[in-house]
């Protein structure tokens, strides 16, 4: 068993984890980290290993005794602990918390849990923070290191929110605690309390505008796209496939929806595949997986899905048939088609398969000339909607 426990910026140790720091055969942690500790006659002190997927070596090497680590704060908390339990395993990691550096940034702001979000660029791109840019929302950034906030200006300036307060809460709980405004001086431990002002962008419900996506007309547009979402119903934690996905929006509007959703975009074009990983950015979800490549050989190898959206290419040989496949029980398939090739597909599914089958027609007011305006179809589309028996 590995105890990781956590310590402030000054040294600070929760009781239980001073204990057990001091009973500690081995102790491992960063350099900064080990440094503030007291030394212990006969312990062993080791910082953490580069790279670390060497630690269970050390672990090996020290097998038998009782073995230590230290962490920042909360270690659960964008912190090492979550790194190590990934790789070990909960039953095999303790963790004895100290105050995070996200509970002291909210007592210097006032800032209450249920009125902030927290946002980590640690080890992250820092484009993860567009899609939770809204005026007047109050989020806490976790910075990978002193050249965080000069990305995140660019990133609000970028966005629409340039009017926005960015506060530099520095060496929080140390006596060289700092707060500053940004631009000014950044220490390499700090935190960014973000006052968001503007009129950038700022929604997560599906169907966002059309030209929020760079595109070459190769889009599922916003009113069809919006029907398609409700029925891929994401949720935390669920995989969707997008293939055939064009600018990638349905994948980038799954993405936005929760921070623990995950999708692969699967298109076959290059171009358009490099588009795609551009528009997640640009909208905030750059944890997107794009795949360059034709499915149904593309999806060999793809880890399962739990929905799957066909925006193209639904008549490849096969293809149907191997998503309705790869699909976790109760897993959820959505299939467009514009041409009459495709809705025949999708006819014969319905019959076979059952599920849902809607004709979606979409009209918008354009200019007729001089002062008359009128109505003008888009081309209809024909969806397909299954869900996967859950397993008895």
């Amino acid at each position: 068993m590995l105890t990781v426990v956590g310590i402030t910026a000054d040294g600070h140790l929760p009781p239980a984890g001073r204990a057990l720091v001091g009973r500690a055969e081995v102790l491992l942690g960063g350099e900064r980290h080990l440094a503030l500790v007291p030394a212990v006659p006969g312990q062993v002190r080791r910082p953490w290993p580069r790279p670390m997927a060497a630690l269970p070596d050390v672990l090996r090497e020290h097998a038998g005794r009782t073995i230590v680590a230290l962490a920042s704060g909360d270690p659960l908390v964008s912190g090492i602990g979550t790194t190590l339990i990934r790789m070990l395993g909960t039953d095999a990691v303790a963790v004895v918390p100290a105050v995070s550096s996200v509970a002291l940034a909210r007592a210097r702001m006032g800032w209450s849990a249920e009125e902030s979000a927290v946002v980590t660029l640690v080890g992250r791109d820092a484009d993860a923070l567009r899609r939770e840019l809204a005026p007047g929302r109050r989020l806490l950034v976790l910075s990978s290191d002193e050249t965080t906030p000069a990305a995140v200006a660019a990133i609000l300036d970028e966005a629409g929110f340039a009017g926005t307060a960015i506060h530099v809460l520095g060496d929080l709980g140390s006596d060289d605690e700092t707060h500053t405004r940004y631009p000014g001086p950044v220490p390499r431990l700090h935190v960014l309390a973000l006052e968001v002002a503007g009129t950038g962008l700022a929604s997560w419900a599906t169907g966002l505008p059309d030209d929020a996506f760079e595109n070459d007309g190769q889009l599922t547009k916003r009113d069809v796209r919006a029907s398609a979402l409700s029925r891929l119903a994401p949720v935390p934690g669920a995989l969707l496939w997008d293939v055939g996905a064009g600018a990638g929006s349905v994948a980038i509007e799954w993405l936005r929806a929760h921070p623990l959703t995950s999708a692969v975009a699967v298109e076959a074009d290059p171009e358009r595949a490099a588009r795609i990983g551009r528009n997640a950015a640009r909208l905030g979800v750059p944890r997107l997986d794009v795949v360059t490549g034709r499915a149904p050989d593309a999806l060999t190898g793809l880890p399962r899905p739990d929905a799957v959206f066909v925006g193209g290419g639904a008549t490849a040989p096969g293809l149907l048939d191997r998503c309705r496949d790869a699909l976790a029980p109760g897993g959820r398939l959505v299939a467009h088609g514009v041409t009459l090739e495709t809705e025949r597909l999708l006819v014969d599914a319905f019959h076979a398969h059952g599920g849902e089958l809607t004709r979606l027609a979409v009209e918008h007011v354009t200019p007729l000339g001089g002062r008359f305006t009128g109505w003008t179809p888009a081309r209809a589309v024909v969806q397909w909607a299954w869900t996967k028996e859950h397993l008895q």
